[in-house]
């Protein structure tokens, strides 16, 4: 951008832009939408457009593409559908709806990524991905949970990035495998994933909030055996857990059975825990006989874990506190934003419509955001990249804190 009075040529800005349609008929929202973000960005060249769109949309998403494209003109094109729909302060959970987040990135290196997995062989294929690197870089992606290891391929990109943060969500609308819809380009899939890595004059910010809060004691895991945990401290597993039951009152207790979950330290180096140094997973079973208690993933003797509570109030406030924290953490103001959040929140968690659209607008501004409701969640804790449930993550774009 450069100034005509002086002649001095200033850094060039990051520029965000949002649309939302409720229109039915695909072209017409589509339409609407090209041309809300044209009046917005005016001539600026756009990098960066991100398309996501409910269900209703899924079927015509070729012509979603090719219309956005011809007349955007972004390098790099993503969307894919999604079981709801958030743009701004709105949630749109069963209604149609299609939103757009543009962005014009000068001195952002944007790398479109593909990912397929071969059924027959279980071979992931990464065509075209960047070389393995120590480079601090963010990839965003998009993942069909029908056709797609997502933790297989997590673990991947830890091996050959292991500086990345990746933040996304397994996509939704569809009942089954190939009826989600993934854009990438001039490319639509219906398996697989589709992201975008981004490097360089950008600051990528996340917030991962679990929605939960520690209850009890923590203890250490003195016997376990993958996902079953057979002693907590020495004492039965089982024992433990009904210990923190009888601990809760009345109403807390009737609603626990269903949101009691099991948070696993990440970092044992850490002299104290606290909310977003624990990886929440589900209860999803116990063995009376053995005093064991099953959770939703692999528990190692040795590691420090503490029951958690899942309610609307644990939820409201854990994201509340993570975005406030980021938020005075760094000086540079957020200027655009994506929101993926679980399909499980929304208004059946909350009793109240747009929860979390509304408190990101609230802690980090009326900036452009937009995003889907997703079947799970990426998004790193603990400095290490995860897949979630019941989780809601924020990605937050703004200005290299070096340049204010």
């Amino acid at each position: 951008m450069t100034s005509h009075s002086t002649g001095i040529t200033t850094p060039a800005t990051l520029q965000f832009a949002t649309a939302l349609s409720r229109k039915t008929d695909t072209e017409a929202a589509t339409r609407d939408l090209a041309d809300a973000i044209a009046m917005q960005l005016g001539a600026a060249p756009i990098d960066l457009v991100f398309v996501f769109f409910s269900a209703h949309h899924a079927a015509n998403a070729s012509m979603i593409s090719a219309m956005l494209q011809s007349e955007l003109r972004a390098k790099v094109f993503l969307g894919c559908s999604g079981e709801g729909v958030i743009a701004g302060p709105e949630e749109i959970e069963t209604a149609a709806a299609m939103t757009v987040l543009a962005a014009c990135l000068p001195d952002v290196r944007l790398t479109p990524l593909q990912l397929s997995v071969s059924q027959l062989q279980d071979q992931i294929r990464m065509p075209g991905w960047p070389e393995p690197g120590l480079d601090d870089s963010t990839f965003l992606l998009f993942a069909d949970p029908f056709s797609t290891p997502m933790q297989e391929v997590l673990s991947l990109m830890t091996d050959r990035y292991p500086h990345g943060k990746v933040v996304g969500g397994l996509v939704g609308g569809g009942q089954d495998s190939g009826e989600n819809r993934l854009l990438l380009n001039d490319q639509v899939f219906d398996g697989g994933v589709v992201g975008v890595q981004l490097t360089g004059a950008i600051t990528v910010r996340t917030v991962t909030s679990q929605g939960c809060r520690p209850i009890g004691e923590r203890f250490v895991v003195t016997r376990a055996e993958q996902n079953l945990i057979y002693e907590l401290g020495g004492v039965s597993a089982l024992k433990r857990l009904q210990d923190v039951f009888e601990s809760m009152g009345g109403t807390q207790r009737r609603n626990a059975h269903r949101a009691l979950h099991l948070g696993i330290v990440i970092d044992e180096h850490g002299s104290h825990f606290e909310r977003g140094d624990f990886l929440v997973r589900n209860l999803i079973g116990a063995d009376q006989q053995a005093g064991a208690v099953a959770i939703g993933d692999v528990v190692q003797e040795g590691q420090t874990v503490q029951f958690h509570l899942r309610d609307a109030k644990s939820a409201s406030d854990d994201l509340h506190v993570l975005l406030a924290a980021n938020r005075t953490r760094h000086k540079s103001p957020p200027l655009g934003a994506l929101l993926f959040s679980c399909c499980g929140r929304g208004e059946g968690l909350f009793d109240q419509p747009h929860h979390d659209s509304g408190a990101v607008q609230e802690r980090l501004g009326p900036i452009p955001t937009a995003g889907f409701f997703a079947q799970g969640e990426l998004g790193p804790v603990g400095g290490r990249n995860f897949l979630h449930g019941y989780t809601a993550s924020v990605v937050i774009f703004s200005e290299p804190d070096s340049r204010t």
